[in-house]
């Protein structure tokens, strides 16, 4: 489609389904009328792509995810599609400016953040690499939250995302699924004389499908992601509406659609946990649902469903599918346990994406009793056949097998559903060449040493078509140009760069497009928070989830040395810096949001002081998300990457910087360690301790943080300077929790343990920085060494090792 073709679309849909003469259009108007006008071209791709993929019989990838975070959605399909520079030339004939269109667009609230934005990154890249793949998920409501900042708090307020209305999503009302929670499971004999379990008096709810169509980089391959919203089977009871009690009358419906309403709701109360087990079953369910009938329109033996079906579980929350699988086949399908078994896990796989114990999911048994009994049935007859099986490895091992249990043993007894869907796969992969050797050696030996066939790596990837392409262009038309068009699906082509590393021209060519974007988020700080960001000022940004394992506390802590040796001691700092925080924190961890309001405290104070004015400024972004992101990342210079090390399973938001030409300052910790090793431990600052000395540390309980202040004046000062009322605004014991949870020697995150060495690799960059023609090259060396990281790659690791697909 050319721009004629595709102005004359946009007016067809601005006369007829806005229904206003061009000349009284808003800029909301052309959006939503070029919305629908490329969702047109993206929906005929998608029936084409659908024609073909049954036409040739293909294996299927499904991606099951809690979240997804894909990012507005017009720019990225302009420029898969191939029409961006031609839907700029057919709104400036109707008297639109691109940019502007596009930001009248919402960021979808249906993820939080890396394994969300992960998520969305493979979509991509399985429809560029040609692969009929499909997400399932949550047609979240409100998303996670918006957040606000009130006097530094981080208050949580709805997310209200499809207020302009949810253009891209197709409803799809005949393909509703049924699913069933609660009731009693009995027995029968079925004509075989077999008992046979029956799962009744259970209360049924819909999950109605929206579809958001996925396109491939050149739009030959249009694949989708489904959202489920979750629906009663009866709206309202209409004997009690008719007594006249209105409010019980829809009750049960409105608790029904709760499910869909919150990404992630806080888990403190019973009903929390409640309402996380319904989201994490209703999607899977609904999931596996549409799976299997979606094969059975076109095969009536099951027998051959492992060879024409790929299912991906994205961390543990959907590790429910494999006793709902189960429960399928056997007791729905007619399928003889040991078939069903084989078929389970040849189909399923499972990523794990963290080995910190608070994600991996623990469900009490008697809430599963409750809600899903029949699923707790089928998960202590797979547990049992399990250890049996075990048991003949290890004779009389019970503490192994104590180990191995997919139930603890606790009070109440809890389903490690981690281990549910390991023993459930026929592939478990970390996420970071370190993270699976975690995996390995100490998250889950156990396994590892039953079946280490299945263990595996894939690194992750991110997609340069958004992280590049759509996100920073100035960058892009320079890649072009110098390493030709083929980078965006081909990251590898970027080493052609290496050799115009040391090229004055080309530096400062690369140096010109960084200034652009760093003005452009200056310009955006400034509008949105009144503070100004120069150009000249080393961006070192922190942006990413806040907690206290990412340790942005010690980030803050080396801010106040850096500050308190400016103005106390007058040592002026080798370049001026300023420093960006974003991020949420979980709305009921309170730790994290005391460092958000710390974070703040600590800017209004060294913003506001005249002698560190021309030398550093501190900067939080609110309500981190993917549309901010795509400014705040093109303009870093320093990537903030300092989690202790074994704690970040991969991370890609490493992945986005580095791409983007900022140099990481981070611990060798997840994919770090990758990152340096492909770009040059001489173009980044590590720092700290490794995963084996932190183990080790941990082990011999040698931690002794109080020791490591008192041998420290600096660091004593730091310490000091928040207890008083310095960052208090008069409250002298605010950030006391906080000071107490960096003395204590059972910080699980060693917080201090890295403040020396983490302030002399800041040291180090800020005097690099101040040194543009040594900085530059290794920022391109950075550019060019990171093929390695696009989801492309990813994805065809899974393709040929797991998915078997594509073969």
């Amino acid at each position: 489609m050319n721009a004629a073709e595709l102005e004359a679309a946009i007016r067809y849909r601005l006369r007829y389904t806005i229904a206003k003469e061009t000349a009284e259009v808003t800029t909301e108007d052309l959006f939503h009328a070029v919305s629908l006008a490329v969702k047109d071209i993206a929906v005929d791709r998608l029936l084409e792509s659908r024609r073909l993929s049954r036409d040739r019989n293909v294996k299927r990838v499904y991606y099951l995810s809690l979240e997804f975070l894909p990012g507005r959605t017009l720019g990225n399909n302009l420029l898969n599609l191939g029409l961006y520079e031609a839907c700029r030339e057919a709104l400036q004939s109707i008297g639109g400016d691109l940019e502007a269109v596009l930001e009248e667009e919402s960021d979808p609230g249906l993820g939080n953040g890396g394994l969300g934005r992960l998520a969305a990154c493979l979509l991509d890249s399985m429809a560029t690499e040609g692969i009929t793949g499909f997400g399932y998920g949550i047609n979240y409501q409100y998303g996670l939250f918006r957040q606000v900042i009130e006097d530094g708090w981080q208050v949580e307020k709805p997310d209200r995302w499809k207020s302009d209305g949810a253009y891209w999503q197709i409803t799809r009302p005949e393909r509703t699924i049924s699913v069933q929670v609660g009731g009693r499971v009995v027995y029968e004999l079925d004509a075989r004389g077999r008992y046979r379990p029956q799962w009744i008096e259970t209360q049924a709810i819909e999950g109605v499908p929206h579809d958001m169509p996925v396109v491939g980089y050149g739009g030959e391959t249009v694949n989708f992601l489904r959202l489920y919203s979750a629906r009663a089977a009866h709206d309202f009871d209409m004997r009690i509406f008719n007594e006249g009690d209105y409010l019980r009358a829809v009750e049960g419906a409105s608790r029904t659609e709760t499910i869909s309403r919150v990404l992630y709701p806080s888990d403190v109360p019973e009903s929390g946990r409640t309402l996380r087990l319904m989201q994490e079953y209703f999607f899977t369910a609904c999931a596996l649902r549409d799976i299997v009938a979606g094969y059975r329109r076109f095969h009536s033996d099951l027998s051959y469903f492992a060879d024409h079906a790929a299912i991906q579980m994205n961390d543990t929350h959907p590790s429910i599918a494999v006793a709902e699988l189960m429960r399928l086949l056997v007791d729905e399908n007619d399928l003889e346990w040991d078939e069903a078994w084989r078929m389970t896990t040849t189909v399923l796989g499972y990523t794990n994406h963290t080995i910190m114990s608070e994600a991996l999911e623990r469900w009490p048994v008697p809430l599963f009793e409750k809600k899903l009994p029949r699923h707790l049935e089928i998960i202590y007859e797979i547990n049992a056949r399990f250890l049996r099986d075990a048991a003949e490895r290890w004779p009389g091992d019970e503490e192994r097998l104590r180990r191995l249990s997919i139930i603890e043993e606790s009070s109440p007894k809890q389903i490690r559903m981690a281990h549910l869907a390991i023993v459930g796969s026929h592939s478990i992969n970390g996420v970071a060449a370190l993270h699976t050797e975690l995996l390995k050696r100490r998250l889950f030996p156990d396994f590892y040493e039953l079946w280490p066939e299945r263990f595996n790596n894939k690194t992750n990837g991110v997609t340069p078509r958004r992280w590049i392409g759509l996100a920073n262009p100035g960058l892009a038309r320079l890649l072009d140009r110098r390493a030709g068009k083929g980078w965006i699906t081909d990251l590898e082509q970027l080493r052609e760069l290496e050799r115009c590393a040391s090229d004055k021209g080309f530096q400062d060519e690369f140096r010109a497009v960084k200034k652009e974007a760093k003005e452009r988020a200056g310009r955006i700080v400034g509008e949105r928070l009144g503070l100004s960001l120069p150009p000249d000022f080393l961006f070192d940004v922190q942006a990413k989830r806040i907690h206290l394992y990412k340790r942005q506390l010690l980030n803050v802590l080396r801010i106040v040395h850096d500050y308190l040796r400016l103005v106390d001691d007058r040592i002026v700092p080798a370049a001026p810096q300023a420093f960006i925080f974003a991020g949420k924190a979980a709305p009921s961890y309170q730790a994290a949001k005391k460092v958000i309001k710390l974070i703040h405290s600590v800017g209004r104070v060294i913003n506001g002081d005249p002698r560190a004015r021309d030398w550093m400024t501190v900067v939080f972004v609110p309500d981190y998300r993917v549309s901010v992101a795509e400014w705040l990342i093109p303009a870093a210079d320093l990537s903030e990457q300092i989690s202790t090390a074994g704690t970040e399973a991969s991370g890609t938001g490493n992945m986005k910087f580095a791409m983007n030409g900022a140099l990481t300052i981070g611990t060798l910790d997840g994919a770090n360690i990758e990152i340096r090793d492909a770009v040059g431990p001489e173009n980044i600052f590590s720092f700290g301790l490794n995963a084996a000395e932190v183990q080790d540390l941990q082990a011999r309980r040698a931690y002794d943080p109080v020791g490591i202040v008192e041998r420290s004046p600096a660091l004593r000062r730091v310490i000091d300077s928040l207890r008083g009322a310095r960052f208090g605004g008069g409250e002298a014991d605010l950030f006391e929790d906080l000071v107490g949870a960096v003395l204590d020697a059972n910080d699980p995150f060693l917080h201090l343990a890295d403040f020396d060495s983490y302030s002399r690799a800041h040291d180090e960059a800020a005097a690099l920085f101040a040194e543009p023609d040594s900085w530059t090259p290794k920022s391109i060396l950075n550019v060019a060494r990171m093929g390695s990281f696009s989801s492309d790659r990813t994805v065809r690791e899974y393709a040929k090792e797991i998915w078997k697909v594509g073969e």
